[in-house]
């Protein structure tokens, strides 16, 4: 690509987006609805940071053998993912409540998950979901030389193991966040002046983030030292459980939304041009799975509702099951894709499927 500069279609010849927008809108005015969370978002927060902070405190308090301390880490790996997906992700999107320093208190959260706000919302709200897919501007489907989520990525020998060895890796998210990402990122993203709004003063951003990781490292490395009588090392096995649960869950909910046969992969012309609307460009680039799946909504936050989620990043979760509907209905009207795969396992399968065919050398694919 010779363009840095991505430009959607500004031409949608059949208004869907339009018709969809005041379809949506129609659906709240006439249910007296608010786009943000209500009480059972709420309820849904305590308990996930229930699952996530109960069990440290169970750890520093209460004696119990090393394997049952093992156990609890992993409890809390789960509460990780779940505070991320259902708290931290709306807060973020500035849909988890109707009043801003609600949403920017919640959001803040992430410093205790090991992220940061400023990269979170850089990385995610600007390049991941206005690029969603695109190669070389999505930075969630560039997994470095490791693993080929695109076809337009360069294949490598080791791509055709992928399928094996690539879910060993996903649990790595969480832990390269609280080790290494962040500072790379912040380099970058400040360098390249990107923000979610007004661009930040970046002193302020690089004492942030240097004061919420000494924090978080006090909290999650030294505080058990100081407490518990078991060794380094052990501290340090836990703390890696705890993320690598919380990795894994985040990165499969992941690509089974976007890194699945049927989903694209579309890279602009040589002027940066894309062939779609951004709107239209979500339905080619996202999938739903398991949507009637009641558990996997509520512990997800959501996030398998991903189509509903890309369209309306502003609207909370807690309203995807019910405007699925009309989105889908909007889509097959406007004979536009509606990606989903009706079970987990399906899905599951299909991103391996998707993995393996990624990894056959491009000639003899």
């Amino acid at each position: 690509m010779t363009n840095n500069t991505i430009s959607f279609s500004r031409t949608d010849k059949a208004n869907f987006f339009r018709t969809l927008n005041k379809r949506v809108n129609a659906y709240f005015k006439e249910n007296e609805l608010k786009r943000t969370g209500n009480w059972k978002l709420y309820t849904k927060a305590i308990i996930m940071f229930g699952i996530f902070l109960v069990p440290l405190i169970i750890i520093l308090t209460v004696s119990m053998s090393q394997w049952a301390l093992l156990l609890l880490t992993v409890v809390i790996g789960v509460g990780m993912a779940g505070v991320g997906m259902n708290v931290m992700h709306d807060s973020n999107h500035e849909s988890f409540s109707s009043k801003k320093w609600v949403n920017k208190v919640m959001g803040s959260s992430i410093y205790i998950l090991a992220g940061n706000v400023y990269n979170w919302k850089v990385q995610h709200n600007v390049l991941h979901h206005t690029f969603t897919n695109i190669q070389g501007h999505d930075e969630d489907i560039d997994a470095g030389r490791i693993i080929r989520f695109t076809k337009n990525a360069k294949w490598l020998k080791i791509h055709q193991f992928q399928k094996y060895y690539s879910i060993f890796l996903y649990g790595l998210l969480t832990i390269n966040w609280a080790i290494t990402t962040d500072f790379r990122q912040m380099r970058k993203y400040l360098k390249r002046k990107l923000s979610y709004g007004k661009f930040p003063n970046p002193a302020t951003e690089w004492t942030t983030l240097i004061v919420t990781k000494l924090v978080y490292y006090f909290m999650w490395i030294v505080l058990p030292l100081l407490v518990l009588d078991i060794a380094w090392w052990k501290v340090l096995i836990g703390f890696f459980v705890m993320h690598y649960t919380a990795g894994m869950i985040l990165s499969v909910v992941f690509q089974l939304a976007h890194v699945v046969p049927n989903t694209e992969m579309p890279l602009p012309d040589k002027e940066g041009n894309l062939e779609h609307t951004w709107a239209v460009h979500q339905l080619y680039t996202t999938s739903n799975f398991a949507p009637t799946n009641k558990f996997v909504s509520w512990y997800t936050g959501g996030l398998n509702h991903q189509v509903e989620h890309h369209i309306f990043p502003h609207i909370s979760h807690i309203h995807y099951g019910k405007i699925a509907k009309i989105v889908k209905e909007t889509a097959l009207e406007y004979d536009l894709p509606y990606n989903e795969y009706k079970t987990f396992q399906k899905a599951i399968v299909e991103h391996f499927n998707q993995l393996k065919a990624l990894g056959i050398r491009p000639a003899y694919a």
